[in-house]
């Protein structure tokens, strides 16, 4: 497994507000690698590899722990449950496949009315949430709430498959930014730069940008760096002028997107630096959506940030695919930038 990192990331279950696995394993990984560490009341990942100067200048890199998924709404009579969406999942992507219920990770299966059983007028109609269960093999309620309680996460239960320069899993957003941050630290390890460098690996961005405000109210950073997972759109059943961006073709630039235009001098630095180093790029085309840059640009004074993403076909979904040439770019131009420190205001 040539990405071992973002396979034992993608797999790790952790929809919003239920992130403790996640930060679990990077903590593990990263303690012994930086000057500080800390989790907050929220459930962020914050640590600190200092710069040279006692008053350097402060980059905070930012990619949320977060995966979208579903939670427990109600327990039927027959033992299955109910579910509700966590973050932005079209319940047309959901049915037949496999979950993994509370605490104890309980094996099920999301199920819908048998296609025989559906009159012609519902055929093309998407099921809404009150019309799927999931299974797990119990016979009735009584059963069912031995295992399960309504409030309880709901997670895709999908394993992580490279096939040539593919990578097949879920939660590539935003894991992938979290493990950008972690190669980043990674090569810093006998590197001392002037610049303070922050990491936060933050929650519930899927819900409305929640952790990222909080985190840098405790580092307030001269400047940001958002590494996230965008969709791609390059599907051959899409006309191409509503493509976002494409797989295989690089590291996406986000110039604008939703409650956010993009700070000119961070932006023009990202594209600069992947361009003086031969690191192919391309700029995310729909404005749609939003990151936690949105929520950094309202905190504090005002914080200046720059969004890079690894694009992601069938993001939001139980099984999502990136190219990883266009991770494995993206990790080189977030070292660069890390490094250089340019993105910071002079």
């Amino acid at each position: 497994m040539k990405f071992e990192l973002l396979k034992e990331l993608t797999e790790i279950p952790g929809i919003s507000g239920f992130e403790e696995k996640v930060a679990d394993f990077i903590e593990e990984k990263i303690k012994d690698k930086v000057d500080k560490y800390w989790r907050d009341s929220v459930g962020n990942l914050m640590a600190l590899k200092k710069g040279k100067n006692n008053n350097a200048k402060k980059l905070m890199l930012l990619a949320h722990m977060d995966e979208v998924g579903l939670m427990v709404s109600k327990i039927n009579k027959d033992g299955s449950v109910g579910i509700v969406r966590v973050g932005g999942v079209d319940p047309r992507v959901l049915i037949g496949k496999k979950v993994l219920v509370g605490r104890d990770l309980l094996k099920g299966i999301i199920g819908f009315k048998a296609i025989h059983l559906q009159r012609d007028n519902s055929l093309l109609k998407a099921p809404s949430y009150k019309e799927l269960s999931v299974y797990m093999g119990f016979s009735s309620k009584e059963e069912a709430l031995k295992k399960v309680k309504v409030g309880d996460p709901v997670y895709f239960d999908t394993q992580y498959e490279e096939v040539g320069h593919y990578a097949i899993g879920k939660a590539f957003d935003d894991r992938s930014g979290c493990a950008i941050l972690m190669e980043v630290l990674n090569s810093l390890e006998n590197t001392s730069l002037e610049h303070d460098i922050y990491f936060a690996w933050v929650v519930q961005e899927e819900v409305g940008l929640r952790g990222s405000g909080v985190a840098a109210k405790q580092i307030v950073p001269d400047a940001a760096l958002v590494f996230e997972n965008t969709t791609a759109g390059d599907n051959p059943e899409i006309p191409e002028n509503r493509w976002a961006t494409r797989l295989g073709h690089g590291p996406a630039l986000t110039f604008a997107h939703g409650g956010l235009v993009l700070d000119r001098k961070i932006y023009e630095t990202i594209k600069a630096t992947a361009e003086s180093n031969n690191i192919p790029y391309q700029h995310k085309a729909r404005i749609a959506g939003g990151t936690d840059a949105a929520r950094l640009a309202r905190t504090l004074s005002g914080i200046p940030s720059g969004v890079i993403s690894t694009p992601s076909r069938y993001i939001h979904s139980p099984v999502s695919i990136i190219d990883t040439r266009d991770f494995s770019a993206l990790i080189k131009l977030a070292k660069i930038l890390v490094t250089e420190g340019k993105v910071l205001p002079e």
